[in-house]
């Protein structure tokens, strides 16, 4: 039970706040119990009896009631609202470490969008069944009880009225909440799309504006949020259904109640300071009764936000360390990929039985038409993924017995998408390693051809970056990227398409930067440009998931009849850098590809 988990994951820590809080609500309900407990002697003595002597007690009582009373509500109020906010600051972070554990795949399958509005929205559900429940139990049941018990005692009949009205509003209300459960879920789900949509939106306004399609995104919205303002109207008729029904059954009380004692008060000569104690006590005993009535369908809104944040939580990593696995120390960088076979998920075979060797501090390349399965395979090495079979070793170890952060610690990548953080530049910079020195930063930044443009920003390296650096050029992003590659100081370094995306002229400043990262360094690069080719120590062929050819440019150029020489020919044919691009045709095809 969701409820029950999560007292057990958090009630300890909280115990002595709780339980000052829970103290706090007893005086709560006394002091309220008492108000109407003494309107008896209120009544009689003062009014009735005309009593002088008591009136000062009487006033002193209540003047000390409400003063504890206040103190108690104050108390408990910032006492459970400090618990609820650490709460809420307790779970995001288990949520944002939890899923930094998830491997790429997870992420790759869930929308990243809907996964933070999921989470804005359903991280408070922790708090609020932690707080309804020691709300409930320690101030409204506490005063419930309270107030029954002087009712009970200023007149068991009125009393008995009183409960007659009790089981059809529980009986309803049971009802009602298992209506809502679903119905919350719903709308949670939308209102996530419905902020996802928003995210995407804002991320990608300049495809919006520039394929106009300003009216199709509205429209999209349009249908979610109505979507939406649909579900979550009927959460409210859902919710407020208790309404009427505990108001009509109020009435039918209290109407009852005035109309006997009133008929024994004048008939029977009865003094009315019992009554209006007891009448006291079933007017303050109304608001906790209602709040006790409407607590299982809060706590079920509340149940199904916590519940769908378990659902992340709950979700296993894929790619969990073996037990023992040690850490790895590169010396020489040697990468090897032997028999390797993956694929996404129950799809097609993406990499089939590959196999070779990248030789330490030598540059590599992967070259081949679109979905050859470079990207992928280069993924393996840091451990995106993990190979269906075969093995990748790194001088000779199986890099699936070492831990990934050890691993991972080994490496630089520098992805075909720069992504930037939030933060300055510098901040961007030393996430590659903590304990890097400015001197260090700043080293890495002329390597990587960027420490003159960043100079020229505003505040140079403490200029803060917008949403992904879009305050930057693309050729800029990646130049960072590079940079933030060198500060790593990793003896192998990742190169994926990583100046595929550019102009020429912000190309050749990147290139540059790369020439400088790739010095003395085991280098796998999934490359594009003929440049950047021709220049590696050896060059691996790839078409539809295995390969088809290793060796040097010159070796793999005067092979006329091989993939990588009609890829240089179509490229040279068509006076194109980046012609590779668009060459799976020739390469599956070479009478369609040596067209003009």
């Amino acid at each position: 039970m969701v409820i029950r988990r999560i007292i057990r994951e958090n009630g300890r820590d909280y115990i002595k706040t709780y339980i000052f809080a829970a103290f706090c609500l007893v005086l709560v309900a006394g002091s309220t119990a008492f108000m109407a407990w003494i309107m008896e002697a209120v009544i009689n003595e003062a009014f009735a009896k005309k009593n002088t002597d008591m009136i000062w007690l009487i006033c002193g009582s209540v003047l000390a009631a409400f003063i504890v009373r206040g103190a108690a509500s104050y108390g408990q109020a910032v006492a459970l609202a400090q618990v609820g906010n650490n709460l809420v600051a307790r779970y995001q972070q288990r949520m944002i470490d939890h899923l930094m554990s998830l491997g790429v795949s997870f992420l790759g399958d869930t929308r990243s969008a809907q996964i933070a509005a999921q989470i804005s929205q359903n991280v408070s559900g922790i708090r609020d069944v932690m707080n309804l429940t020691i709300t409930s139990f320690a101030r409204d049941l506490l005063s419930l009880i309270a107030l029954i018990a002087v009712m009970v005692t200023k007149d068991p009949v009125l009393s008995l009225i009183v409960f007659v009205g009790a089981p059809p509003v529980l009986l309803a209300l049971r009802y009602i909440s298992k209506r809502l459960r679903s119905a919350t879920r719903e709308s949670i789900d939308l209102n996530s799309r419905v902020l996802s949509a928003m995210q995407e939106t804002v991320q990608g306004i300049t495809i919006v504006k520039a394929f106009t399609m300003e009216e199709q995104i509205s429209s999209r919205s349009s249908a979610l949020i109505k979507a939406a303002e649909g579900r979550a109207n009927r959460i409210a008729r859902l919710t407020e259904r208790t309404s009427p029904l505990t108001e009509t059954v109020a009435g039918f009380a209290i109407s009852g109640v005035i109309a006997y004692a009133a008929f024994r008060s004048i008939y029977g000569d009865v003094l009315p300071g019992a009554f209006f104690s007891f009448i006291t006590a079933l007017l303050l005993a109304y608001d906790p009764a209602r709040r006790l009535a409407r607590l299982q369908i809060n706590l079920e809104r509340a149940v199904v936000n916590a519940r769908m944040i378990y659902e992340i939580l709950d979700e296993e990593p894929t790619q969990g360390d073996r037990p023992g696995a040690t850490s790895i120390s590169v010396d020489g960088g040697q990468i090897e990929f032997r028999n390797i076979g993956f694929g996404y998920g129950k799809g097609d075979i993406v990499l089939d039985d590959v196999s070779f060797i990248a030789e330490a501090g030598k540059t590599t390349a992967i070259v081949g038409p679109s979905g050859a399965g470079k990207s992928t395979l280069i993924s393996l090495v840091p451990r995106f993924h993990d190979p269906a079979s075969g093995q990748v070793l790194i001088d000779g170890t199986d890099i699936a017995s070492v831990t990934k952060k050890s691993l991972r610690q080994q490496l630089a990548y520098v992805s075909q998408q720069p992504w930037l953080f939030e933060g300055s530049i510098r901040d961007n910079l030393r996430y590659a390693r903590p304990d890097a020195s400015d001197a260090e930063i700043e080293d890495a930044a002329r390597l990587a051809n960027a420490h003159e443009f960043i100079l020229a920003q505003p505040k140079g390296y403490d200029t803060m970056l917008g949403e992904n650096g879009v305050n930057l050029s693309g050729g800029q992003r990646q130049r960072i990227s590079i940079a933030r590659a060198l500060v790593r100081n990793a003896p192998i370094l990742l190169l994926d398409e990583a100046t595929s995306a550019l102009d020429n002229e912000s190309e050749a400043a990147v290139q540059k930067a790369l020439e400088s990262a790739m010095q003395n360094r085991t280098v796998l690069v999934i490359a594009h440009r003929l440049s950047t080719i021709a220049k590696a120590d050896r060059i691996v062929v790839m078409q539809a998931g295995r390969v088809v050819e290793i060796g040097s440019h010159a070796d793999l150029t005067a092979n006329k009849d091989g993939l990588y020489a009609r890829l240089q020919a179509y490229s040279e044919a068509s006076n194109d850098a980046s012609a590779i691009v668009a060459t799976e045709t020739a390469a599956t095809n070479p009478t369609e590809g040596s067209k003009p």
